[in-house]
Parts: C-alpha cells; sequence; structure tokens
C-alpha cells in the first residue's frame, strides 16, 4: 500500500486509469453525447480557505469561477451548477444566504445541489456546459507555440501576503480570493487550440499534463512568462508556478498563436515531460 503523500495526484489518477476505474483525463472533466460537458471542483476549510481571510460570499464566488474555468478550458458556454454544501449545524443561514450570492455573482444559475451536516465546511460545485469542441489534452503537436491568456502569480502571492499578515497587496489578494475565469478566451481557442488546459495546479504541473496526455515535450520560456505585478516586492518566490491563476494554457500552431494576440510562452517538441524542470509545483496530496 502507497500513501497518497509519496503517490501523488498524478499517480493516483494514473492507477485509477490503469484499473479502469476513472476515464476522462484528457480533458478538464466529462465529455458527453450531444456536446455537453460536466466539470466538478470542492473546497474544502483549512485546505482550499481559511475563514479569517475568506468571506462567504468570496468563497461562493470562488467556488463558481474554479469552475468555470474548467469550462472554460473545455471551450464551453455554461449551462448552470449544482451546489454540494457540507456545513457545521451551528453555521447561521445568513452565512448560506451569502456564499450563494458570491455564486450568483458568476453569472450562472443554480439548478440544484445538495446539503448535509459536516465537522467541517466544504462547497462542490459541479458545472455542466455545451461545447461544439474540445480542445483537450491530447492534441498538441512539435512545432506548436504555447500561449496563455494572462498574467500568473498574483493568486498565490495574494495567499502568502495573507498568511503573513502583509499589507498593502490589495490587487494581489483579491486574485486570490476571486479569480478570473476565461470563457470568451476559451471560446476564442475552441476552435484552433490542439490542446488546453487551465493553470489551476501551476503552469509546470498542468503543462505535465498536456506532455503526458500529448506525448511530447513543452518547453517554457521562462522570460516570457507574464507575471501579476508586484511578485517580487512580497518575497522572492517563484509563485508564478504555484497555482491558482485559472488563466487557460493552449498549444496552438505557430500562425494561430500570432492571430490570437496572446502571450507566448513556449513550443511543443519531440521527447517527453516539461522543461526547465523546476519546484513549487502544487500536488492536492503532496506537501
Amino acid at each position: 500500500m502507497r500513501r497518497l503523500s509519496e503517490l501523488g495526484e498524478f499517480g493516483l489518477l494514473a492507477e485509477l486509469e490503469r484499473r479502469g476505474l476513472a476515464s476522462g483525463q484528457d480533458a478538464e472533466g466529462a465529455v458527453l453525447e450531444g456536446g455537453i460537458v460536466v466539470t466538478q471542483d470542492v473546497l474544502v476549510e483549512g485546505v482550499h480557505f481559511r475563514f479569517e481571510w475568506t468571506s462567504c460570499r468570496d468563497l461562493g464566488y470562488k467556488a463558481a469561477a474554479v469552475n468555470l474555468s474548467d469550462l472554460a478550458a473545455m471551450a464551453a458556454e455554461p449551462v448552470g451548477l449544482l451546489i454540494g454544501l457540507a456545513v457545521p449545524p451551528e453555521t447561521g443561514d445568513a452565512a448560506i444566504v451569502e456564499l450563494y450570492e458570491g455564486i450568483a455573482e458568476a453569472g450562472v444559475p443554480v439548478l440544484g445541489g445538495d446539503t448535509t451536516a459536516a465537522r467541517a465546511f466544504s462547497v462542490s460545485v459541479t458545472a455542466v456546459g455545451r461545447s461544439e469542441r474540445v480542445p483537450g489534452r491530447a492534441g498538441a503537436r512539435p512545432g506548436d507555440a504555447l500561449v496563455v491568456t494572462g498574467p500568473l502569480g498574483g493568486a498565490a502571492a495574494g495567499l502568502y501576503a495573507l498568511e503573513q499578515g502583509l499589507e498593502g497587496f490589495d490587487e494581489l489578494v483579491e486574485r486570490h480570493r476571486r479569480p478570473p475565469f476565461r470563457l470568451e478566451e476559451g471560446r476564442r481557442l475552441g476552435p484552433v487550440a490542439h490542446a488546453l488546459i487551465d493553470l489551476s495546479d501551476g503552469i509546470f504541473s498542468d503543462a505535465a499534463r498536456i506532455a503526458a496526455r500529448s506525448s511530447c515535450r513543452l518547453t517554457i520560456d521562462v522570460e516570457s512568462v507574464p507575471r501579476a505585478a508586484r511578485l517580487e516586492e512580497v518575497a522572492e518566490l517563484l509563485f508564478w508556478t504555484m497555482g491558482e491563476d485559472y488563466e487557460l494554457l493552449a498549444a496552438v500552431a505557430p500562425e494561430d498563436a500570432t492571430a490570437l494576440g496572446l502571450p507566448v510562452v513556449g513550443r511543443v517538441e519531440d521527447g517527453a515531460g516539461v522543461e526547465p524542470d523546476l519546484p513549487a509545483r502544487w500536488d492536492a496530496f503532496r506537501r
């Protein structure tokens, strides 16, 4: 028996797939008949958020946003959200109303869900959408350019500022509390991207997913990666590699990269893995 802290998230998913117990690792969610796509994320108190610096309204918005980001990575138009809510029974109803008000700010209707009592607060969101074409993770080709939809590092730096009690970094904190979801950019990339993923776990971790599924090497041009302003004022850490940016990373033909006007941050080559091999990658089970 291997502990999940040793196996890691990638290893666990690969083992489940090898045993025929899970599939769907070629995209950000399930791709069903008729262009229907479905994705799900869970936010757990003490792991993904702390109420010391997260309001229920911000939590609701973020819970919706991270799922809508997955739909963006599947070039989808949102249809609705299903909310799974586990909360301590002593929680006041005003907090739950505030949570749902935050979800509503994302602009996608809540169509149903479930609630239950629990020792800790957690929110599970299932997002349903429609897509004419899901690029997935398996189609990157040698010669492709890698593009991103926006600057990286703001969310990780904002979280660090909160953890360290640093003041004066409100814009970075806001990136942590209220990440973007690039639905319009996803729809633009949908018809031309050979591979498309959202940067939830960090550019190197998520690039590795494309590399593994596409059987190629992704080389990141470190100096070309756009970064949020003032990262170096927070700390001398590789915030731009740490995840929770929820921008999109796509492999496209060079001429499409030019036409899209998005920052080019690397290329696809023959080989395997991701270059350079930098640390500071998020893994759900490794700390």
